[in-house]
């Protein structure tokens, strides 16, 4: 099996680079091979490759900066995404795309499912839609994985912010109501190699049925919670060595005024991935415990 994995530099697609490798011949490509806000390049790109399954783990994720930057997060994360699911299935490709919990508002009380309709708040969410929806309209065999809440051990992300500010501050001024899943890349990506796996069987089956899946860690918290639990992993990971840790103060979103709105409920249900391929991804505090062996704080 050939797999061509774009954006391979990312959160994501660092860590797919090693877990696909356990299950084919891993093509990666970052942007400088195959550049999404350059969707005309893409057909030769993917003409080429002669992949199986192609998985887009590349998108434009400077949520703030797409308020005025719209025409070009939807150039990537939408126009682009529509010639690679519609290259997939000229090739006989899977296609696999990754999406966000932002395509709602927030506004539901429960978890999200993948049949409730998305209502994004902001250009970046309204981008990743209009991914989606390209890839639905390829007429190609697709799966769209929303996941939310991304942190890993390289990369900028929540995790990394907290991380570095420790090392600058007293006391953290972090967001307490908005909730979601914060899930590690690496399960992400292990979750992925697996759904590949059963998909392709499923259309050897002839079996395959295209869609939308949840995938996310288990459990929920709200940034002011993790931020807590990273500091409490820092603690732990200095095994008793005394450090500045800082406190840290919850404050509501509209004292932390951003670009962007943020839904409020990021929590995505995860029945239909357990119902049709068997997997769950781990609570998320165990993935962060995980990830936090492998970073490094300051002196």
């Amino acid at each position: 099996m050939r797999l061509l994995v774009t954006g391979s530099n990312g959160q994501v697609g660092g860590e797919l680079r090693r877990s696909l490798a356990a299950i084919g011949d891993v093509i990666a490509m970052d942007r400088t091979a195959c550049d999404l806000a350059r969707p005309g390049e893409l057909p030769r790109i993917i003409q080429e490759a002669k992949a199986n399954v192609i998985v887009n783990a590349a998108a434009y994720t400077a949520v703030d900066q797409a308020e005025e930057e719209e025409q070009l997060a939807t150039l990537v994360n939408g126009v682009a995404v529509g010639v690679l699911a519609t290259e997939a299935r000229k090739g006989g490709a899977l296609f696999i795309h990754y999406s966000t919990d932002y395509v709602f508002d927030g506004n539901k009380d429960s978890p999200y499912t993948e049949d409730d309709p998305p209502n994004p708040i902001n250009a970046y969410g309204r981008s990743k839609l209009a991914g989606e929806r390209a890839a639905r309209q390829s007429g190609g065999d697709y799966l769209i994985l929303r996941t939310s809440w991304v942190f890993a051990a390289r990369g900028r992300n929540f995790l990394q912010t907290v991380l570095r500010l420790a090392c600058e501050r007293d006391e953290l001024s972090i967001v307490a109501d908005q909730i979601g899943a914060p899930t590690w890349a690496r399960h992400i990506a292990d979750a992925t190699a697996l759904i590949i796996q059963r998909a392709c069987r499923e259309r050897s089956e002839d079996k395959f049925a295209s869609g939308i899946l949840n995938l996310t860690a288990g459990g929920a918290n709200s940034w002011c919670g993790f931020a807590e639990a990273i500091l409490d992993q820092i603690t732990m990971n200095r095994k008793g060595v005394h450090w500045n840790r800082p406190k840290i103060r919850t404050i509501a979103s509209s004292q932390y005024p951003r670009p962007a709105a943020r839904p409020k409920n990021s929590r995505l249900a995860g029945e239909r991935l357990r119902n049709r391929f068997g997997i769950a991804l781990p609570e998320w505090h165990e993935g962060l415990a995980l990830c936090m062996q492998e970073v490094c704080f300051c002196d």
